[in-house]
């Protein structure tokens, strides 16, 4: 199995335990609301949404995915870091097993620093490509964004 590693990070004006709460332990209510084009519903299907948990994420009709399901494999809110692989779904496609995601988020002087680190799980001795993965990165930085802009127009909400 080939393993493709992506770091990534992007500055935030949110203070971080607020982008933690939203984008992390409030998604499954969240995410639905503000993106209701791409995201039809996130349910817990085991767990009580700590490590060990699995949720799957509903996608509305007409998006290229009809679901994913995540296992969160660390969720530390003291620290503000989350580890969750996405274990099954039609975006994996046939050359992908899973895809694991560590997301932390740091105090900076202009707010947080968000930290993502994605490792790719290939089937067999595939080897993911960087540009084939744009639309994937695309995707994560709009979700972060929109929940960016939401939290600027809401400053009391995860404070």
């Amino acid at each position: 199995m080939g393993v493709t590693t992506f770091n990534q990070e992007f500055q935030s004006p949110i203070a971080p335990i607020r982008l933690f709460k939203a984008l992390i332990v409030d998604s499954k209510s969240l995410i639905p609301k503000l993106l209701p084009q791409f995201v039809e519903s996130v349910g817990l299907l085991q767990g009580d949404g700590g490590a060990g948990s699995i949720e799957q994420v509903n996608f509305t009709k007409g998006s290229p995915f009809e679901f994913v399901k995540h296992r969160i494999d660390e969720l530390d809110k003291e620290n503000m870091v989350c580890i969750y692989t996405m274990i099954e779904g039609d975006a994996l496609g046939e050359k992908l097993d899973s895809i694991s995601y560590e997301i932390k988020f740091e105090e900076s002087n202009q707010g947080c620093i968000c930290k993502m680190t994605t490792n790719y799980h290939g089937i067999g001795e595939f080897v993911v490509k960087e540009e084939d993965i744009k639309a994937g990165k695309d995707s994560a930085i709009g979700i972060y964004k929109t929940v960016e802009a939401h939290l600027i127009q809401n400053p009391n909400l995860y404070a």
